[in-house]
């Protein structure tokens, strides 16, 4: 009897054999071999790492000249079991791990340190959790944690975040996190450092020479693709009702990186949800994903969740690879990962790469879960010079020794 093939089998063959990892006996020096540290970053090429403390999102850009630039460096404080455990351990604080990291991995480029950091919104996952243990920064103007511990051990030019100076939009803030954070820039202000709002349609804000970095949306205003023009979604916010204000993740920043053909888009914890669509204008994900266009990598916004990712952000930006930062038990939801991996959305293959999976969240959605290439680890793109082709690299994050646990492609931008 004969087999029929349904193009839906093809189609998932097809993509079991290019998410295959690498097994050649005997690679190349621009391979990353299995069981071995991760090579270190060559003049020429990009590196992304997205970093993996199990406590929020951190990723590292190290781009063809070795300049740099670090988006978030998350602290959550929440505790296990909803959260996954501190990695690697509990000795030091996750801004620290995220510190030590950076510096490691940019010893390469000669001089350790940061050209620019981006924080894409005020969220202790993204910026650093403050509490009663948390040290204060020699003078006491301000605790260590997630950002200002990055600042600690490395020396950071210019700092971008959504709302400085004034952090009144859509309503000021008075959680001890974000009064810490701040605290911490009218230090680094007083001190001759800069920081600088994100202005959106930009190009020329977090500079990587030889690389685009275009500023898509932040507090619901978005490019429109023209120059620098720039249209608002939010309506006037002292028109909405207490409730309808829009949150901190709403805010968020979005940016698309290109390197020749290669495209990359991050979005901190930008929604797409617009509760159930009776306030169309809290969705900034779909304009940004959409003015952004196809990209190689895209990092699933707001950690995979339910309100982000949605249907028509897929489409839009159809790429090969999703990066979920994954470090609590909802990360990521089984309704944006089922987008990710629909072939309705866009068809040909794909693979999704998490930093960090719950075991709840596979004893729920296992059926789901399952179809992710990788599950823990710092999830490393690595774009050889010109942009034109690239692999993604997995590393243990157990300990600091960066080992290879798997490594996907190469594929072409």
């Amino acid at each position: 009897m004969a087999t029929v093939f349904t193009r839906r089998a093809l189609l998932s063959a097809a993509a079991a054999l290019s998410a295959a990892p690498l097994t050649a006996a005997a690679p190349s020096r621009d391979e990353d071999v299995v069981g071995q540290p991760l090579r270190p970053w060559r003049r020429g090429g990009l590196d992304i790492h997205h970093i993996a403390t199990g406590r929020g999102d951190c990723a590292l850009i190290i781009g063809p000249d070795g300049s740099s630039l670090m988006i978030d460096a998350g602290a959550s404080a929440t505790p296990p079991p909803a959260s996954l455990d501190i990695r690697p351990g509990p000795q030091r604080r996750a801004g620290e791990w995220i510190g030590r990291y950076a510096r490691r991995h940019l010893a390469a480029t000669g001089e350790p340190k940061l050209d620019a950091f981006l924080v894409t919104h005020l969220h202790p996952d993204h910026v650093g959790d403050v509490g009663p243990d948390t040290p204060l920064a020699p003078g006491g103007a301000y605790r260590l944690t997630g950002v200002s511990d990055v600042a600690a051990l490395l020396p950071i030019g210019l700092l971008v975040d959504r709302d400085y100076p004034d952090y009144a939009f859509p309503k000021p803030w008075d959680a001890p996190f974000a009064k810490n954070y701040q605290a911490f820039l009218r230090a680094r202000a007083r001190s001759g450092g800069r920081v600088e709002r994100f202005e959106v349609g930009a190009a020329d804000q977090l500079k990587l020479p030889g690389v685009e970095i275009r500023n898509l949306a932040a507090n619901g205003e978005v490019w429109t693709g023209r120059g620098t023009e720039t249209r608002r979604l939010f309506p006037p916010i002292e028109t909405l009702a207490k409730d309808d204000i829009p949150d901190e993740n709403a805010c968020s920043t979005a940016i698309r990186l290109r390197y020749g053909a290669f495209g990359y888009f991050a979005a901190g914890d930008l929604t797409s949800s617009s509760f159930d669509g009776t306030q169309p204008w809290r969705d900034v994900e779909t304009p940004a994903a959409q003015v952004a266009g196809p990209v190689d990598v895209a990092v699933a916004a707001h950690h995979g969740m339910f309100d982000a990712t949605g249907a028509d952000v897929v489409r839009a930006l159809r790429p090969r690879a999703w990066i979920i930062q994954g470090w609590h038990a909802a990360h990521p939801s089984p309704d944006a990962l089922e987008r990710m991996l629909s072939q309705r959305l866009y068809a040909g293959a794909r693979d999704v790469f998490s930093t960090g999976l719950s075991p709840a969240n596979v004893l729920a959605h296992k059926w789901l879960t399952d179809r992710l290439v990788a599950q823990n680890g710092h999830v490393v793109v690595r774009v050889a010079p010109g942009g034109g082709r690239y692999r993604i690299v997995v590393t243990d994050n157990s300990d600091e020794t960066d080992k290879v646990l798997s490594s996907w492609g190469p594929w072409s931008a």
